[in-house]
């Protein structure tokens, strides 16, 4: 059976995944799997379960252990791979592997008129001049990845490309037909099928228990949920959803309560049901989430709202997000109110310095503050990850009468 929980605050949705935890599983020697979309969500949902998980009656002091907390794609992958008998260290179409039979695909045909689109563009890209090389290995490992994300997200696209006659479509669908009888294997998104009616039919093939957890979700692709689907056929699979708003999700099972499945989003009767500019913008993937699932005939589970925060002006957004109402007046504000603050600052290095400082503030103005109680969230890790570390690994910090944050 598919479960969905679903909750505005991650602590709260920890608390529905201690319920579920709470009941052990037949086996005493079967690992709990739950899924985390980054190890830092999986270092902190690890410290929060040991206050829940064999604890002493009215104390805060047990263990989580014997925990596998895997990735949602590998999780799903592996299935996959376990149902159409391929090794994934073997498989060819990961974009670090097809990457470079593409290569040799686009260099032994960009002359050729289907490929003038990516020609101009690979000249463009390159430097000047009539001797100069073109410059092609990053375009082509972008459409690698292009290819991927199509099978994890669109694996209809796939497909209807591996059918349709040569020539029909764009060039990025030729150029993928070529590269598939170029690597003679069967794409993620060929094999999804059948790997799912195998994991109904044989659920023995998985070596996981009979109970499996994928925590804080925010969107879910198609591919991942077909595999979720079939392998909930013989197992409790519970999904602990992060959903900004009650009051939306109510909404949009009133409006939409049997929604198609593989619904365009230009046809989705619900995009302009949000009230809160925000919810209707942040909120998309969350909503249209709740769709994909209500398709699948996911059963609805636990709900664990957020009652009231306070007054402050974050307190007021959150509150408007959460009802789904249009943002509150413009009211009077304290003076001392801090919950919300904004950083104008010039280049990615600057912000980092800036919110070093911030940090250290803050430490040090309120002694029961912890560096385990700061989440730092950031759109792009892997620009941002070289700088945090030379800013937080600093033996001094830059106000002598601050102390050192490192990163560790």
């Amino acid at each position: 059976m598919l479960y969905v929980h679903r909750s505005e605050r991650a602590d709260r949705l920890v608390e529905i995944l201690g319920d579920v935890l709470a009941d052990p599983l037949e086996d005493p020697m079967a690992a709990e799997v739950v899924a985390v979309p980054t190890r830092g969500v999986e270092r902190w949902l690890a410290q929060r379960l040991s206050h829940r998980l064999g604890t002493a009656t009215g104390r805060s002091d047990g263990v989580c252990a014997n925990f596998a907390f895997p990735f949602p794609g590998t999780l799903v992958s592996g299935a996959t791979a376990r149902a159409s008998g391929l090794d994934p260290a073997a498989d060819p179409w990961p974009p670090e592997r097809s990457v470079w039979p593409l290569l040799e695909l686009v260099d032994a045909h960009l002359d050729e008129s289907f490929l003038g689109a990516l020609a101009a563009h690979l000249r463009t890209a390159s430097p000047p001049g009539p001797a100069a090389p073109v410059r092609r290995f990053a375009t082509v490992r972008h459409l690698a990845d292009l290819y991927d994300h199509y099978g994890v997200h669109r694996p209809e696209l796939i497909r209807a490309w591996a059918s349709a006659d040569p020539g029909a479509e764009s060039w990025q669908a030729e150029l993928w037909r070529r590269l598939r009888q170029r690597i003679g294997v069967p794409s993620p998104a060929e094999r999804l099928q059948a790997a799912s009616d195998r994991l109904v039919a044989e659920p023995q093939l998985l070596d996981l228990p009979v109970r499996l957890s994928l925590f804080g979700l925010t969107r879910l692709p198609a591919s991942q949920l077909t595999v979720l689907h079939a392998v909930a056929q013989a197992r409790d699979v519970h999904l602990f959803l992060l959903h900004p708003s009650g009051a939306l999700w109510d909404e949009v099972a009133a409006r939409q309560p049997h929604p198609a499945a593989g619904l365009r989003r230009r046809a989705d009767p619900t995009a302009a049901l949000p009230a809160n500019p925000l919810l209707r913008s942040w909120g998309r993937d969350a909503r249209e989430m709740q769709l994909v699932l209500a398709a699948r005939g996911a059963s609805p589970g636990q709900h664990r709202p957020v009652g009231e925060q306070g007054a402050s002006l974050l307190a007021r957004i959150q509150a408007d997000i959460r009802a789904d109402r249009p943002p509150s007046p413009r009211l009077s504000l304290d003076a001392a109110d801090a919950s919300l603050r904004i950083h104008s600052c010039h280049g990615r290095s600057r912000q980092v310095e800036v919110m070093r400082d911030a940090i250290l503030h803050l430490l040090a103005g309120d002694p029961t503050l912890e560096p385990r109680h700061i989440i730092v969230m950031c759109p792009d890790i892997e620009h941002f990850a070289p700088l945090l570390h030379a800013a937080f690994d600093a033996e001094d910090g830059p106000d002598p009468e601050l102390p050192a944050l490192r990163v560790r």
